[in-house]
C-alpha cells in the first residue's frame, strides 16, 4: 500500500493575528513558509513582540531545506532573525522581501552568517522531492508572491496575503492565469488568506487612494503629515507623487519608515528624485506649503512618530496651526482606542485630521469575498484549509468554500499546532505538535514566561507590599522591623492605620515561629505572606503582591 503523505503544520498564525509560520513536509524534506511576529496585547506587560515557538522544527533540523517568504510584512518576516539564530537555513524570497530581511539581519549582526537566495516571480526552487514555485500576487507591499509547492502527491497552493488589484501601482497584476493552469493540473490543497472574508464584494484598487491624495494635497495650505504603514511602499509612492505634483519636498520620520524607504529606493521600488528628499532637520528651511512628512504611528502606538508629534514629545517635529494630518491606514483589531486618542489629541491642538471614516485614504491589501471566490474557482482544490486571520475568519472562509461546492469533509478549519496530513487514503487531522509564543522583552528572548506576566499583571492591578524584618537566629528574636514599603497599593502616609496593622500581624507571625524555634526562611516568609494577604483582602478586597524579606543579623 502506498504510504506517501504530505503534512501541513501551522506553527503560528491560525486563529490569531500575526506570527505566521507553516511547516510543509513530504518524506524527509521540510520547508518553512513565512516567519512572522505578532505584537503584544494589553495583558502582556513589558513584552515587545511575540515570536513563534519552533521546537518542533529544531527537533527535525536535519530535514529542513529552507525558509520561503511570501512577502515583506512584519507578521510574515519579523521573526526571521530570532528563528535563524536557533535554526540557520537558506532563506528564499523576492528582491524587496529579502532586502527588508537583510536590513533586520544586519541590525542583529548576523547577516554574514545567513544565506539569502533571491527568487523572481515565475521562478522555481528545486529541492530533492519538492519544487517551490513563486507566483506573483498583488498586496499592500510590492513583490508579494503565492507559493505553489509541488510534491509527488500533488500541488499545495499557498496564496500568502493577497488581493486582486487590476490596476496596481507598479503595473504588475496578479498572475491569475498561472493559478488557473495549476487548477487544470490539479491542486491537492489550497491554503488561502482569510483576513477579509467577512467583507462582501471586491476590494478597492490602491490607485483610488492616489486620486484622493491629489485632491487633498491640492487644498493643503501648510505641511502635510501622513502616517501610514512603513512597509506600504505603493502607498508611499502615491504620497510622493502627490507631493511632487504640488512642489513639496519629502521627509521621512521614524526608524522603520527611514529604513524601509531607503531599502525600497535602493532596490528601485520607490521612486523619488534625490533633490526632493529632505532630512527632517532641514524641513525648517522651507515654507510649510512645500513640505510633506511621512511618518510611522498609524496605529496610535505611543512611541511611534505620530503619537509623539500629537503629544508634543517629538524631538524634531512640533505642530503648526496650518498642518494637515492624514492617517492612511485602518486600525488593526484592538488598536482602535489608541488611534482614537491620537486623533482627538491632534484636534485639540487645532489642526485638521483626515482619516478613513472621512475620506478614502486607505484600502485594504486583503481579498474580499468575490476575490476569494475567483481564486477558489480557478484553483479547484481537492482540499481546502483557510489561513491568516482570527478563528472566526477561518470559519467564515470554510463556509464560503462549502457554498462554492466543496464537500464539508474536504474543508478543514484548524488551529495552530494541529497537523493536516494528506495521503492517498484521505486526510487525518488527529495529530498535534507543540506550538506557542515566545516573548521578546528588550534583549531577552524567552526569559519572560506566563508566571512573570502573571506577576506583572498583579503588580499593575493591585501593586506590591514589601515587609522587611531582621531576626537574630541565636536568640530567636526580632531585632529590627517590620518595616513596610508599598508601591501601587496605598499611599502610606494616608493609610497609617492599615500599615500599622500590617506591621503588627507580621510581627505576630514571625514571633510565633521564633517562639517555636522555627527559623527557616521559607516558613517565616510563607507565614507572613499568608497572614498579610488575608488581612489586606478583608480590609481592601485587593490582592497586592506580598514580598516578605527576612534578614539574619
Amino acid at each position: 500500500m502506498n504510504k506517501e503523505k504530505v503534512r501541513v503544520i501551522p506553527l503560528g498564525g491560525l486563529g490569531e493575528i500575526g506570527k505566521n509560520i507553516t511547516a510543509i513536509e513530504y518524506g524527509d524534506e521540510i520547508i518553512v513558509v513565512d516567519c512572522g511576529i505578532s505584537f503584544p496585547d494589553e495583558e502582556m506587560y513589558g513584552v515587545d513582540l511575540v515570536i513563534p515557538d519552533i521546537n518542533y522544527l529544531i527537533d527535525k533540523k536535519e530535514n529542513i531545506k529552507g525558509l520561503f517568504l511570501t512577502h515583506g510584512h512584519e507578521d510574515h518576516i519579523g521573526a526571521t532573525p530570532y528563528i535563524l539564530q536557533q535554526l540557520n537555513m537558506p532563506v528564499y524570497g523576492t528582491k524587496l522581501t529579502l532586502g527588508l530581511v537583510e536590513n533586520k539581519l544586519r541590525e542583529h549582526n548576523m547577516l554574514s552568517d545567513c544565506v539569502l537566495v533571491p527568487v523572481d516571480a515565475g521562478e522555481d526552487v528545486i529541492l530533492d522531492k519538492i519544487r517551490v514555485e513563486f507566483i506573483r500576487v498583488t498586496h499592500s507591499i510590492a513583490d508579494s508572491c503565492a507559493l505553489a509547492i509541488h510534491t509527488p502527491l500533488g500541488i499545495i497552493l499557498h496564496t500568502g496575503d493577497f488581493k486582486i488589484d487590476y490596476t496596481p501601482i507598479d503595473g504588475l497584476v496578479m498572475d491569475l492565469n498561472r493559478i488557473g493552469e495549476l487548477g487544470e493540473e490539479g491542486v491537492l490543497l489550497l491554503l488561502a488568506d482569510s483576513t477579509n472574508v467577512e467583507r462582501s464584494g471586491h476590494s478597492i484598487s490602491e490607485k483610488t487612494i492616489g486620486e484622493t491624495l491629489l485632491r487633498i494635497f491640492s487644498n493643503a495650505k501648510g505641511r502635510v503629515i501622513v502616517a501610514t504603514f512603513a512597509s506600504n511602499i505603493h502607498r508611499m509612492q502615491q504620497i510622493v507623487n502627490a507631493s511632487l505634483k504640488y512642489n513639496r519636498k519629502i521627509s521621512f520620520s521614524g526608524r522603520s519608515m527611514e529604513n524601509i524607504s531607503k531599502v525600497a529606493m535602493d532596490l528601485g521600488y520607490l521612486h523619488i528624485p534625490e533633490e526632493s528628499i529632505l532630512d527632517i532637520d532641514d524641513t525648517s528651511k522651507y515654507s510649510d506649503e512645500n513640505i510633506t512628512i511621512i511618518t510611522t504611528g498609524s496605529q496610535g502606538e505611543p512611541m511611534a512618530g505620530l503619537s509623539r508629534i500629537a503629544y508634543g514629545s517629538h524631538r524634531k517635529i512640533t505642530i503648526n496651526s496650518n498642518d494637515l494630518f492624514i492617517i492612511s491606514a485602518s486600525p488593526i483589531p484592538g488598536n482602535d482606542k489608541m488611534i482614537s486618542k491620537v486623533i482627538n489629541q491632534l484636534f485639540r491642538k487645532g489642526v485638521d485630521v483626515i482619516y478613513e471614516d472621512l475620506e478614502e485614504v486607505h484600502v485594504s491589501g486583503h481579498a474580499y469575498q468575490e476575490e476569494l471566490k475567483l481564486v477558489h474557482t480557478l484553483a479547484k482544490p481537492k482540499y481546502f484549509m483557510p489561513v491568516h486571520g482570527e478563528y472566526r475568519h477561518l470559519k467564515h472562509h470554510s463556509d464560503l468554500a462549502i457554498r462554492l461546492g466543496m464537500y464539508q469533509k474536504d474543508v478543514f478549519t484548524l488551529e495552530t499546532g494541529q497537523v493536516l496530513e494528506v495521503s492517498n487514503e484521505g486526510v487525518d487531522t488527529s495529530k498535534r505538535v507543540r506550538t506557542g509564543g515566545i516573548y521578546v522583552d528588550g534583549i531577552g528572548v524567552g526569559d519572560v514566561g506566563n508566571i512573570v506576566l502573571r506577576d506583572r499583571r498583579y503588580l499593575a492591578k493591585d501593586g506590591m507590599v514589601t515587609i522587611v524584618i531582621a531576626i537574630d537566629r541565636e536568640t530567636y528574636s526580632i531585632v529590627a522591623g517590620p518595616d513596610i514599603i508599598t508601591r501601587g497599593f496605598v499611599y502610606a502616609r494616608e493609610a497609617e492605620e492599615l500599615i500599622n496593622d500590617i506591621k503588627e500581624i507580621s510581627r505576630e507571625e514571625v514571633e510565633a515561629c521564633l517562639n517555636n524555634n522555627v527559623v527557616e526562611w521559607h516558613i517565616l516568609k510563607t507565614s507572613v505572606k499568608k497572614s498579610v494577604e488575608q488581612l489586606l483582602y478583608d480590609r481592601t478586597k485587593r490582592r497586592p503582591i506580598i514580598f516578605p524579606i527576612i534578614m539574619d543579623v
